[in-house]
């Protein structure tokens, strides 16, 4: 039987097939991802609203019109999630001002969904934002995001007022980072 580990006895984690990391936002990895989001999200709203995917040029005119450029430092983040080294999620944080980040394109592939990676992923943007200097963070999502909602609501962020007049937005987060 093993005994539990003494003050002077580091715990050791199993090792865990996810990383976190910063990633440009013009890698060929994070430019896949961010397709692979705005495609999700975008044909999600067009067959909840108009019962039909996103038009492929429609499509391809959103994914250009958000590049991500705000998401380098000293002023923003890109993280990437790998999972057992396969690019599986991304999540961005941008400063609104000097105490405030914003919390965007938090995505994980279908296949890494059900396996932890979300909570660390956002967690790892959590830590971006503090490391920018951020106190809080906040973030929009929309009403058919429910299981968005849900992560958020779960890790701690509260509905709040309106903090921006996006389009698509419906509901807005925050958290403190104190």
């Amino acid at each position: 039987m093993a005994l539990p580990p003494t003050p002077t006895t580091p715990r050791t984690a199993a090792p865990t097939p996810w990383t976190v990391a910063p990633e440009p936002y013009d890698s060929p990895a994070a430019l896949a991802l961010w397709r692979a989001y705005y495609t999700e999200v975008s044909d999600r709203w067009y067959l909840l609203h108009e019962g039909r995917r996103t038009d492929p040029a429609e499509l391809e005119r959103g994914i250009a019109a958000t590049d991500g450029a705000e998401l380098v430092p000293p002023t923003g983040q890109l993280l990437l999630a790998r999972y057992d080294g396969a690019p599986a999620g991304t999540a961005g944080v941008r400063l609104l001002d000097a105490a405030t980040a914003e919390l965007t394109r938090v995505y994980l592939g279908e296949r890494a969904r059900g396996r932890g990676g979300a909570a660390l992923l956002v967690g790892a943007a959590e830590d971006a934002a503090r490391a920018l200097g951020a106190r809080r963070i906040v973030l929009d999502t929309r009403g058919d995001l429910v299981e968005a909602r849900a992560l958020y609501a779960r890790l701690g962020y509260a509905e709040t007022a309106p903090h921006n007049d996006d389009r698509y937005a419906e509901h807005w987060f925050a958290k403190s980072l104190g």
